[in-house]
């Protein structure tokens, strides 16, 4: 356990990515299986324990520190693990040090009734930043800057394997992969999962910027929407039938009703939207669909769920992936017709001469429930990961508004000293309204001189959360980038924001002169 706990704590410092690499790729090396595993599955969200709950945590420290103080301490670091890291009494030499593999199966196997006493020893086994590491893998918030792909990354560089390989096969394979590190250390072939309908690694694509134009002949690029739903993978292959994230999760029990609606023998890849009557309905409905394990009948029939597909991947257990964009476009389009779905419908592509004409059509009103447009070579194959080239998107310019900073909230990990979640408001009636929260946009500079601002401008504390001064003539605008807006109950304002960010600190401008709520309606409206 210490050595995963190092790892953890030299990554939490460790800014760059090629050294974060470097950290786990040793870690690999150095650490046998099945501890290994166990870590690459920590820092993919391969890991959960059913018993060992934040609340459970909370409880232990109260227990043996006074809960008015902890509660304080909490509140001014901002996060628990490394808060009762720091406060636990330490007991050294009390218990063995536990080894990674034994925690992870402990936990795995422990009752909810002895699981107090199994973690109350492993914290007194443990110094600080053992403990910090072992609430980290409890509570599943390891936010040590490193992302499930790039601890693939660091597996197929340890390995020397094609990353595409790795995520290939990573769906249907179980913690600790044994199997996995086998193949990477040359011991046995590529692992054979046996799933049916596994997830295939999707394509992705950078943003174009004005300079890429230049090296562009539009000839060689088809175009189509870059709708506002969320990207996913439809497979129904052997009679199984899934639907996947981006990031390959799945997502099937959320949407019944279009698992049911893939009556096929495919992978297709697509957007997942609330479909009425043909049309695509606004990102918020299809939010009210998100992150839920079960769904009622209501919901069912107010959001039905819809895909319009981009791609055709595997269709009769043929692979299509390595063909260019062009036959398999060709293809789609066949078997969306005779699939004849009206939930499953074909994204049109958009025909365009140049990119000027392009730019247009990308900024028009009436190409509604989109954020732009895609551009794809039409010789490119479906390549797993981000390849720079083949596939580009271009989106709508965001809209702009100036706000008011109402409140400011710790951040976690390498922001948990630092104010830098951020709600703020514009004028509605003489006062200001919430209409969202953002929390990156801003260099670590401006992020110093925010959180100096918020301290020198607090004017009452909830808990963790600071309410900052905000009078006509006395606060912080910010102008705030969005992508589009919605209906919220759960906002005073009655609106909230689609993917806010901090665009510039307005320093120069008086609170008075932010913008009022008639704009934001404007735009909704619109």
């Amino acid at each position: 356990m210490n050595r995963f706990a190092e790892l953890l704590d030299r990554l939490s410092y460790t800014p760059g990515r090629n050294d974060k690499l470097a950290l786990i790729v040793d870690y690999f090396r150095q650490v046998p299986d099945p501890d290994r595993g166990y870590a690459l599955a920590a820092m993919t969200g391969g890991l959960s324990f059913r018993h060992a709950k934040p609340a459970l945590i909370r409880g232990l420290i109260e227990e043996r520190a006074d809960p008015t103080l902890f509660r304080w301490s909490y509140d001014y670091v901002g996060d628990m693990a490394e808060t009762v890291a720091l406060m636990w009494p330490a007991r050294h030499g009390v218990n063995r040090v536990p080894e990674l593999s034994q925690i992870v199966e402990e936990l795995d196997r422990t009752s909810k009734l002895d699981m107090p006493g199994r973690i109350a020893g492993w914290l007194d086994a443990l110094d600080e930043t053992g403990r910090w590491a072992l609430l980290k893998l409890i509570t599943g918030a390891m936010r040590i800057g490193v992302s499930a792909r790039l601890a693939k990354q660091a597996f197929a560089q340890y390995g020397e394997l094609d990353i595409a390989e790795v995520e290939e096969v990573w769906h249907g394979l179980e913690p600790p992969y044994l199997d996995l590190f086998a193949w990477a250390d040359g011991l046995e072939g590529r692992p054979e999962h046996g799933a049916l309908a596994p997830f295939r690694p999707v394509m992705l694509s950078h943003p174009v910027e004005e300079a890429d134009f230049a090296r562009m002949d539009p000839a060689e690029f088809r175009a189509e929407w870059k709708w506002d739903g969320i990207r996913v993978q439809a497979v129904s292959e052997g009679g199984v039938r899934r639907l996947f994230s981006r990031t390959g999760e799945d997502i099937s029990g959320a949407f019944p009703d279009l698992v049911e609606a893939m009556d096929f023998e495919a992978a297709v890849d697509g957007e997942l939207l609330v479909i009425r009557d043909g049309r695509i309905a606004p990102f918020g409905d299809l939010q009210k669909r998100l992150n839920r394990k079960t769904v009622g009948r209501k919901l069912l029939k107010d959001y039905p769920a819809g895909l319009r597909v981009y791609d055709l991947l595997v269709e009769d257990g043929e692979d299509l992936r390595p063909l260019p964009f062009d036959q398999r476009r060709a293809r789609l389009e066949a078997w969306t017709a005779r699939l004849d779905h009206p939930r499953i419908g074909l994204s049109p592509l958009i025909p365009f001469e140049t990119f000027g004409e392009l730019a247009d059509l990308r900024g028009h009103p009436d190409a509604e429930s989109v954020e732009g447009v895609m551009l794809k070579r039409g010789d490119s194959a479906y390549l797993a990961g981000r390849p720079k080239g083949p596939w580009w998107k271009w989106k709508r310019d965001p809209f702009l508004v100036d706000a008011v900073l109402l409140y400011a909230q710790r951040g976690h990990g390498r922001r948990s000293s630092f104010y830098s979640d951020y709600t703020f408001g514009v004028w509605k009636d003489g006062a200001l309204v919430p209409v969202g929260k953002a929390y990156f946009g801003f260099t670590d500079e401006e992020l110093k001189q925010l959180d100096k601002f918020v301290r020198a401008n607090t004017v009452n504390s909830f808990g963790p959360v600071r309410e900052v001064a905000h009078e006509p003539d006395k606060g912080l605008v910010l102008e705030v980038a969005f992508e589009g807006l919605q209906r919220s109950s759960r906002h005073k304002s009655g609106i909230a924001m689609r993917f806010p960010r901090i665009h510039r600190i307005r320093w120069d401008k008086p609170p008075r002169e932010a913008d009022e709520i008639g704009l934001l309606e404007t735009m909704l409206e619109g």
